[in-house]
């Protein structure tokens, strides 16, 4: 269907949202001129009064016309002067599928490229383009493959892709904001319909008879029928422009086919969804590890940081790419990534190369510069404020921090004991003189531990004990300087090294000084400094 066909469509399912509204009006109208026609004033009266209430909605929804702008977008706005590689690009992007360039290219920290088109009158006078490029997505790709990206993003503007999704989103809000009305009255009416219906069930308790059953489900009615009708309309609305939308898909992935061939195109599919998942762990994971502590890490880190998880697990990004699963999507539904893979995978080969030659990121001047004024720009002003800290101090010092927060309630209940300073000495001190369990008996318990007694108290306590016991050690040994905390990038944890040998007596120690007669004396000379008396 050609933009003209699809524009005309989408405004007639916006007008379709106010002749809908208009028709209930008028038959609302309708039913309050025949109330005071033919029936007694009261009658008429209570015919109007419900008639109001269900046209209540109706009119919010239909003349409440504020929605939501595209004006909150955070990034880094680059001109043609500061980033020329990327700007000739587009250009040449645009030229290619016919289509204006846009006024503006937003760098971002989304794992995602968008086409944004400000618009006026419905989307049918165009304000302001702009293309958004997330900065994570550059980091995960070739050049080629985002070439293949931003031309599918082009040909969403040559299409008037953009233009339409202003209407569209108008009509699919405000049918929502009049369901949601209605839904608000509903709740109403329940709600004084209950209080009605239990004041009458305790009057008659009062009087000793038998109360009826409170059920209010039944009212609301005809607000719920109003509501049902607008959601069906909201169904229709919704398949329609789906259907247009999975159309649209399809075409922009077709012209970026031809203009940056078959493989890369499915490749940077591909890519895109491995990209999504190790975002979002590098994210949890890295990139805010030490946020609880106070810091981030370097400038330009936070969105770059994303290329040392890559390169150091090429398998597992192997193993992902080849395992997407595949999921037919509905008629009427976005097409699913895996669908529009294979659509592209089935295509004749066009004989040109899939391998990537040049990494995104390398079309951007000065690259890390960029990165770290992109995040000036996306993070908040909260986390600007964080420490900037280098990857391996800000692994070793923001553990470090957990660990001391870790080992406070052991070493608070150590210091309510002996009324000393819950120090690692002053807990083996205790736990040579037999107090164990008064130590034990101020740790978090569960409802079983804490209905156990004898030997069985003892023994869901002994883990307690013992994981307290180690948090306090570990954090001696960071304080003495003889064990450091470190990061892999491979794995996805952070290990402790500790001095040679006593990674693999720390449990045997451990084990001792728990037991039932406690034996501290290797746990002492493992937390002895060499060279410093016992």
């Amino acid at each position: 269907m050609s933009p003209t066909l699809r524009a005309v469509r989408a405004v007639a399912l916006f007008a379709g949202f106010y002749l809908l509204g208009i028709l209930l009006l008028a038959v609302l109208c309708v039913l309050d001129w025949a109330a005071f026609r033919w029936t007694w004033i009261p009658i008429a009266v209570m015919v109007l009064a419900r008639t109001s209430v269900l046209a209540l909605p109706i009119v919010r929804g239909m003349f409440v016309l504020r929605i939501p702008k595209n004006d909150d977008v955070h990034g880094l706005h680059v001109d043609e002067t500061r980033q020329p590689r990327l700007w000739a690009m587009v250009r040449d992007l645009a030229d290619r599928v016919g289509t204006r360039t846009p006024d503006d290219i937003v760098l971002t920290d989304q794992v995602n490229a968008s086409a944004v088109e400000d618009t006026r009158f419905l989307g049918l006078v165009a304000v302001r383009r702009r293309l958004l490029v997330g900065l994570p997505l550059m980091a995960g790709m070739s050049a080629a493959q985002l070439r293949s990206v931003l031309a599918h993003e082009m040909i969403r503007f040559a299409n008037s892709d953009t233009r339409l999704t202003a209407i569209n989103t108008r009509g699919r809000i405000q049918t929502a904001r009049t369901i949601t009305h209605f839904q608000e009255w509903v709740g109403k009416a329940v709600a004084m319909e209950r209080a009605r219906q239990e004041k009458k069930a305790a009057k008659a308790l009062a009087k000793g008879k038998k109360a009826k059953k409170i059920d209010p489900s039944d009212t609301g009615t005809s607000l719920r029928r109003m509501a049902a009708l607008y959601q069906r309309y909201a169904n229709f609305s919704r398949r329609v422009t789906l259907s247009d939308t999975r159309c649209a898909e399809f075409a922009a992935d077709a012209a970026a086919v031809r203009i940056a061939g078959r493989d890369v195109t499915a490749s940077a599919l591909r890519e895109t969804q491995v990209l999504l998942d190790m975002h979002e762990d590098y994210m949890d994971t890295y990139a805010t590890l030490g946020v609880a502590a106070g810091m981030l890490p370097p400038p330009g880190q936070v969105l770059g940081g994303l290329r040392h998880v890559l390169a150091a697990r090429k398998d597992e990004l192997d193993e992902m790419r080849d395992s997407l699963p595949f999921e037919p999507s509905a008629p009427y539904t976005h097409p699913w990534v895996t669908e529009r893979i294979a659509r592209i995978e089935a295509l004749p080969d066009d004989g040109r190369a899939s391998e990537p030659v040049e990494p995104a990121l390398g079309l951007l001047v000065d690259t890390e510069r960029t990165l770290a004024a992109a995040e000036e720009q996306v993070l908040t002003p909260q986390m600007l404020r964080l420490r900037r800290v280098d990857w391996p101090d800000l692994v070793h010092e923001s553990m470090t921090t957990y660990g001391k927060w870790s080992a406070q309630k052991f070493r608070t209940a150590v210091a309510e004991v002996t009324g000393g300073d819950g120090s690692v000495t002053d807990a083996l001190d205790a736990l040579d003189a037999g107090a164990q369990w008064q130590i034990a008996d101020r740790l978090p318990k569960s409802d079983e531990a804490r209905a156990a007694t004898g030997r069985a108290a003892r023994e869901f306590a002994r883990p307690k004990l013992r994981d307290g016991l180690r948090q306090l050690v570990v954090s001696e040994y960071v304080r003495q300087g003889r064990a450091r905390w470190r990061l892999s990038w491979l794995d996805n944890d952070t290990s402790l090294e500790l001095p040679r040998g006593h990674e693999e007596m720390l449990p045997a120690a451990l084990d001792a000084t728990v037991a039932d007669v406690p034996d501290t004396k290797l746990l002492r000379e493992m937390l002895t400094v060499p060279g410093q008396c016992a």
